[in-house]
């Protein structure tokens, strides 16, 4: 008779440590053993052998639905799935459809519950003529958390949110223990600067971060950070690609405040001065990336732990949208989810990283952050059996080859990864066996956050 109804076997990847020659042993769905040396019996056993058993990545932040008729759910979980990711919290910018509302947050969970792969948390945001009076609703809608911009990319898509509204959002949002993440950009001082990029001529690959100078992303962190700390609120900046954010971030940490702070890994990765200037629109992103000294400051932070997640911002635009010769017609982002966790442990290993960083940056850190750590994050007894395998076999990355992404275009492409997925399970259930997507749609589920009013279990 089995003990368990699965065991995967392998080196286990914890936050602290690595346990060699190690099990995780798994009942109905949820993680029940962690151990070392000769695993338990168990209706289905992998063997992975030198392999890195990992829990599986929580990607902070996607934009399934940006374009219509393009990637949405069936799409991104897929590429997900492949990549090792067992969770998505989904952006609220759906092209045409806001969520704003607890309405919306139920439409939005009820759509993306019948096509996910892989399971997923959901960002609300708000109606900026409506202020924050719809949080308290959208926070019983099951939202996780909620999201704002000190820019404003489109006025219905994607609003900016002036301080004062900020602010009171910040005070709603505090009291349900969630964060509040913002798209950190000054407005005022973006559109000055791409006015001066539009009177010069220029507009190779060069327009894109001259229309966004340093200082623009660092005023608009400062800004949220202070309100948050005036308004009782965990405020996050959802992406930095400057060695000065985090010094921000870890003063105000410092200081007592839950602020917290999100690395892409396009800024880990990929740099202005050799893979903009290559690439052109396929790498225009907001904010930009950067020279490749901000991106070596980027890895200093991450190993003085002043990182507290790390994520893709992936989105799957058509490939005429950024192919435009002109640098500021290009749409802004990049698809990434199926190389997250490859990208990420290749970024570790070339500086002679512990890869424990990858279990906390993609897996305990998001948990914590989304306050779904009662669930997910760790391969720990308790928690769902969510689990990446990676193995050690070297290759270049084509985003076309696999076929796991809706656009066949990706910004590392040809790009050489000395680790690949070779399985992942959701919930105890295999649905990637390293060449195959196995997770039909409708198979994810949509996770709820536990507020402050309730117990959560610590990350």
């Amino acid at each position: 008779m089995s003990d368990f109804d699965l065991v995967v076997t392998g080196r286990v990847v914890l936050t602290d440590h690595v346990i060699d020659h190690g099990y995780v042993a798994v009942r109905a769905g949820v993680v029940e053993r962690v151990g070392s040396g000769a695993p338990p019996q168990a209706r289905e056993r992998f063997d992975f052998g030198d392999a890195y058993v990992l829990p599986g990545a929580i990607d902070s932040q996607v934009h399934s639905r940006s374009q219509k008729n393009q990637e949405d759910f069936i799409w991104s979980t897929r590429s997900a799935a492949a990549g090792g990711v067992t969770t998505i919290v989904d952006m609220p910018y759906d092209e045409g459809f806001l969520v704003c509302s607890a309405e919306n947050v139920r439409r939005k969970a009820a759509e993306a519950g019948a096509q996910a792969r892989v399971d997923f948390a959901l960002y609300a945001t708000i109606d900026p003529e409506e202020g924050a009076k719809r949080i308290d609703e959208m926070v019983a809608a099951g939202a996780a958390s909620f999201k704002f911009s000190t820019f404003g990319t489109d006025p219905k898509r994607f609003p900016r949110i002036p301080p004062q509204t900020l602010h009171a959002c910040f005070q709603a949002i505090g009291r349900h223990g969630l964060i509040a993440g913002v798209h950190n950009e000054n407005d005022e001082m973006v559109r000055a600067a791409i006015r001066a990029v539009e009177a010069s001529g220029i507009r190779d690959y060069r327009a894109h971060a001259m229309s966004r100078p340093p200082a623009t992303e660092t005023l608009a962190m400062a800004e949220v950070y202070e309100l948050a700390a005036d308004a009782g609120c965990s405020g996050h900046i959802v992406h930095c690609s400057l060695g000065r954010g985090y010094d921000l971030c870890a003063g105000y940490r410092a200081q007592g405040f839950d602020h917290t702070i999100e690395a892409c890994i396009h800024y880990l990765t990929l740099d202005e001065e050799n893979d903009v200037a290559r690439l052109g629109g396929k790498a225009k992103i907001n904010p930009p990336l950067r020279p490749r000294r901000e991106v070596e400051a980027l890895w200093r932070h991450l190993a003085a732990g002043n990182v507290t997640v790390v994520s893709t911002d992936h989105v799957s635009w058509s490939e005429d949208r950024k192919t435009n010769p002109d640098m500021l017609k290009n749409a802004s982002g990049v698809p990434s989810l199926e190389v997250l966790y490859a990208l990420l442990l290749k970024g570790l290993i070339e500086r002679r990283l512990d890869v424990t960083w990858a279990a906390r940056l993609l897996a305990a850190n998001p948990a914590r952050l989304f306050r779904i750590g009662h669930r997910k994050g760790a391969l720990e007894a308790g928690r769902d059996a969510d689990i990446t395998v990676m193995a050690h076999r070297p290759g270049r990355y084509d985003a076309a080859a696999s076929g796991h992404n809706f656009v066949g275009w990706s910004p590392y492409q040809g790009i050489e990864l000395p680790y690949r997925p070779v399985a992942t399970f959701l919930r105890g259930k295999a649905i990637f066996d390293g060449t195959h997507v196995t997770a039909e749609p409708g198979s994810g589920a949509f996770i709820h956050p536990v507020l402050a009013n309730q117990v959560e279990v610590a990350a």
